[in-house]
């Protein structure tokens, strides 16, 4: 067998290893959708009346309820939650010592972080897809067209694999499962300090910069753009520049702590 057939066979081995413990520990699956489907309601019917009247020239023609600014960055939001059971699920494997003994096995290495990646990115992006399907029930309206929604499709992908890497390098770093489930929280709350909840330039005049330039707002915009069939402008290539940059930094950093020859 070439090395290419053990490569991929051990990928799809530990892949079935990761999908059926997230099927064993479903209250983590829960959380990932609970937790945006939860702020969906919280915005729209308690706080939709009064933020949606600063919204409506932000929303595109024919547009006038809440939901259809607030979704955008909830779907977003959804991508930063999933990183937060990827780095619990990634700290588990690593304090129980599960990673340690397949590294003594004569597994192909990579695998190993290439199945937790290929696992959570399946889970958040149909975590992302019950919180759209939510949104529509709720009167969500998009106009997106086909070639749109594929490219919804590509966006939200591309969030969800740069911030499961992100998620893979804090269960690695973190030294215990607390310290792993906190870490991701700052990327949690980001899209409410962008144009997630309400337009940035509504904003005092340091927040808003600040808004403008993290790297959330850029894909918010982007999708919203991709949702309505409006001009997305420099968001697209904003967008695409983060998530590449995010990729790069979480590839990264759990290379660092993987190769390191240690147990916990």
């Amino acid at each position: 067998m070439s090395t290419l057939a053990y490569a991929v066979t051990d990928s799809v081995t530990l892949l079935r290893r990761n999908l059926k413990n997230q099927l064993r520990y479903p209250t983590t699956v829960i959380a990932i959708i609970g937790i945006p489907v939860l702020f969906l309601l919280l915005f729209v019917y308690v706080f939709g009346s009064v933020l949606g009247n600063g919204v409506t020239n932000a929303l595109p023609h024919g547009h006038h309820d809440y939901i259809d600014y607030v979704l955008p960055g909830l779907v977003i939001m959804t991508a930063a939650t999933g990183s937060l059971g990827t780095a619990v699920s990634t700290s588990m494997d690593m304090t129980e010592g599960i990673i340690a003994r397949f590294k003594t096995m004569r597994i192909f290495r990579p695998s190993i972080l290439i199945a937790r990646v290929i696992s959570s990115v399946l889970q958040t992006v149909a975590s992302m897809a019950v919180v759209l399907g939510v949104a529509l029930l709720m009167g969500f309206s998009p106009d997106a067209s086909a070639l749109d929604w594929l490219g919804v499709l590509a966006l939200l992908t591309g969030a969800a694999f740069a911030l499961t890497w992100l998620g893979v390098a804090f269960g690695l770093a973190a030294k215990t499962l607390d310290a792993a489930s906190n870490a991701p929280f700052p990327l949690i709350l980001l899209p409410f300090v962008g144009s997630g909840i309400v337009p940035t330039d509504t904003m005092p005049t340091g927040l808003r910069q600040f808004a403008e330039y993290q790297p959330f707002t850029p894909m918010i915009e982007t999708l919203r753009g991709l949702l309505f069939g409006t001009e997305i402008g420099s968001s697209g290539w904003l967008a695409a520049a983060w998530i590449a940059g995010l990729t790069v930094l979480g590839f990264a950093w759990s290379m660092k702590h993987f190769t390191k020859d240690r147990t916990r």
